[in-house]
């Protein structure tokens, strides 16, 4: 009898490890199989091992009773792509995430203080130019930084971290270099919004693939504290610019910057490696598309699409927000330290959660709040204090999507596609980054300064974005509100 595999039963029960196959995460041992067409067909030997319990038939029940899964027998499983290989930690596998922070620190990170340039350039070099185009800079960082991914995933799938993160280091630093000594809007964009973070994006996908090749059990912990380091370069690199400015001026500001993301590269690009070896393949425009045609990875990008619309306006705007609310520069100019201090929080525990009660359940409820907080708190906030405590409840809340989100996806992909299959996800996400910001320009422009319409705007993205992955979640375990997924 012919059999197909079942998305539905990629991600429905939580179990103990000796239940059955059934792993801590609330997926069986070969979560990463769920799709044929990716792991290829199985020999028919006569032996019976291509029965396995994520397989059903047409004519059986859409969920198999565990006491009987305990007795199928589960197919084959490549040494290296069967969950009990993952180290799950030691020395090595830690080394790996310390370098990843490092990465993170300084793409991420760097992204994280996109807030302090809008103020910058609005008020400085650039002020001659209207709030959406002075925008267009750090919207294009986040772009560029995104939009690399297919390719970068491509390169990591066949050739590893090594020349990913060497490329990107020169290009990182050197597009910061250049921007230390540009004074025209176009060198800004060239230098700030496409050099530096083309190379920001060659260091951030090796890093985000790397170390799910070496976590299973838990590797939504190791990509909370891999992704912690963006939260910590969000906390110094504000306060670094904007303390230094006045001391030394923008040129060696940005050079200082620069050297202090140079030192952490060094270390990178010697700790990072991937436990997997390098598979080259052809390149297949094919297999960039070909994840869109499931529904649980098309639901998760579509979510992650809409919550990027928004996710970044807080970043961007609550300085002067906080300013034409009467703030004063100087306390104004530590709400994205304080932002990105609490996401450091909010990037580590919900990930600890996540493999305990389940990553999409987790996602939701943090997306939810992001949005919720947006509206409640934010929107009518008018002074110092309901501000400050919207930046680090927002910090936490939507700190938890940079370590969540590659997450969702390693849990529903092969893992020896991890690098082409998260790429695409952020690509597709890059172009609401890349329009989030003069949408949110446009808005208070239209507004004569006024930011409650952008407010609403971003809160309501991201509830948006939050009703996907619920979605996503339903097409993965039905309604099942206690199920682990």
């Amino acid at each position: 009898m012919n059999r197909t595999p079942s998305i539905s039963s990629v991600t429905t029960v939580a179990a103990d490890e000796d239940k059955g196959g059934i792993t801590q995460n609330g997926a069986t041992k070969h979560d990463f199989d769920y799709s044929s067409k990716e792991m290829g067909t199985r020999e028919e030997d006569g032996k019976g091992a291509e029965a396995n319990i994520m397989l059903q038939t047409a004519d059986q029940p859409q969920e198999m009773d565990l006491e009987k899964a305990q007795d199928q027998p589960k197919a084959p499983t490549p040494g290296m792509m069967d969950p009990s290989s993952f180290p799950d930690g030691g020395f090595e596998a830690w080394l790996v995430v310390f370098g990843g922070f490092c990465c993170l620190f300084v793409s991420f990170g760097w992204i994280n203080c996109i807030g302090v340039f809008q103020d910058y350039y609005q008020t400085g070099p650039l002020s001659n130019f209207s709030p959406s185009t002075v925008a267009w800079i750090p919207s294009l960082q986040t772009f560029m930084m995104f939009l690399g991914g297919p390719i970068f995933g491509k390169v990591y799938d066949n050739y590893g971290p090594r020349y990913l993160l060497l490329g990107g280091t020169f290009f990182h630093v050197f597009g910061l270099m250049m921007t230390s000594i540009s004074t025209k809007y176009y060198q800004f964009i060239l230098a700030q919004g496409i050099c530096s973070p083309i190379g920001a994006s060659a260091v951030f996908y090796p890093a985000m693939s790397t170390v799910s090749t070496w976590f299973f059990r838990r590797r939504a912990l190791a990509f909370g504290i891999m992704a912690s380091g963006s939260s910590l370069g969000g906390v110094i690199f504000p306060i670094l610019v904007t303390r230094l400015i006045p001391e030394i001026g923008f040129p060696w500001t940005m050079r200082v910057a620069a050297f202090l993301i140079l030192g952490l590269l060094v270390i990178a690009n010697l700790i990072v490696k991937s436990r997997l070896p390098p598979a080259p393949k052809p390149l297949v425009l094919k297999e960039f598309i070909t994840p869109l045609a499931e529904p649980p990875y098309a639901l998760v990008v579509g979510a992650s699409f809409l919550f990027f619309f928004g996710i970044f306006l807080p970043f961007n705007y609550i300085i002067l927000q906080a300013q034409a609310n009467g703030m004063s520069s100087y306390l104004s100019s530590y709400l994205l330290a304080i932002l990105n201090a609490a996401s450091v929080f909010g990037r580590t525990i919900p990930g600890y959660l996540a493999d305990k009660y389940g990553r999409f359940n987790i996602m939701i409820i943090t997306s939810y709040f992001s949005g919720i907080i947006v509206l409640a708190l934010w929107l009518p906030s008018a002074s110092n204090v309901p501000i400050i405590l919207f930046a680090a409840l927002f910090g936490f809340s939507s700190g938890a999507f940079v370590s969540m989100a590659p997450a969702l996806i390693a849990q529903i992909s092969d893992i020896r596609q991890i690098g082409v299959r998260t790429g695409t996800m952020f690509a597709i996400i890059s172009f609401a980054a890349l329009c989030g910001n003069p949408i949110g320009g446009a808005l208070v422009a239209g507004q004569n300064g006024g930011f409650s319409h952008l407010q609403i705007f971003s809160g309501m993205m991201m509830i948006g974005g939050s009703t996907v992955f619920v979605l996503a979640r339903w097409k993965l375990a039905g309604l099942k509100l206690l199920t682990k997924v």
